[in-house]
């Protein structure tokens, strides 16, 4: 349930790691690798998102990447099995 202060409605990363189908423990290594917000921490100790904030984290969260074959030796891996085979 949101946390409404000053009239604006904050998510707790609890809720927002929930929603996201992810360990708070991640959303915490994010926030200190920098890759999301931090967001704000309330009086009672609560870190909280803005709506705009769980925006960002959420588009961070289902990025798509591409896979950088160029330091994968997997083909390398594949000839020396066929030159035992032999």
């Amino acid at each position: 349930m949101p946390v409404a202060i000053n009239g604006q409605n904050y998510s707790t990363k609890d809720e927002v790691a929930k929603d996201l189908g992810i360990n708070p423990v991640t959303l915490w290594r994010w926030r200190k690798k920098g890759a999301i917000p931090t967001g704000l921490r309330s009086r009672n100790g609560k870190v909280l998102f803005s709506p705009d904030e769980v925006t960002q984290i959420c588009a961070y969260a289902n990025r798509l990447e591409p896979i950088e074959l160029g330091g994968i030796r997997q083909l390398g891996l594949f000839s020396n099995a066929r030159k035992r085979e032999e």
